[in-house]
């Protein structure tokens, strides 16, 4: 799978098995089915890496329960005191980000109450800064200290 994404390129590691394909994850540390949507997060996490996230402070498919309904975020930053720092929803570059996708996340954090939030589909991304109930956009990644 080669989509070109709007985010810094770097080498995965693949590794083909019965015809599919896998991508090396290195949160998760295994290698992982190939998908659209993954081939956005796996770009994802190498841009957060080279904006000074660290993978151990990354979590990826963390489940949550909203109104008894487990769900699962992408992909979960969290700050060095173990609090949630930043919560990414990942899409795949075909999906666009519409109204939908947005409040998606916005839902998911109800309960995860993250202070920023980032929204991608590998060629768009939207920030936002969650200030007591209201959401401001962010021209850029929240800078990780």
């Amino acid at each position: 799978m080669d989509i070109s994404l709007n985010l810094p390129s770097f080498l995965p590691r693949l590794r083909k098995e019965k015809d599919k394909f896998y991508i090396y994850d290195l949160v998760r540390r295994k290698f992982i089915m190939l998908t659209p949507e993954e081939w956005v997060r796996q770009h994802f996490i190498n841009f957060l890496v080279q904006e000074k996230y660290s993978p151990s402070l990354l979590s990826i498919e963390k489940g949550h329960q909203i109104n008894s309904l487990a769900k699962r975020t992408d992909i979960v930053a969290y700050d060095r005191q173990g609090k949630i720092f930043l919560l990414i929803e990942c899409k795949a570059p075909h999906i666009p980000l519409n109204e939908l996708v947005f409040e998606q996340i916005f839902v998911y954090n109800l309960t995860l109450n993250a202070p920023y939030i980032a929204i991608t589909n590998g060629l768009q991304h939207f920030y936002f800064e969650k200030k007591e109930n209201l959401y401001q956009e962010l021209e850029n990644l929240p800078i990780f200290n």
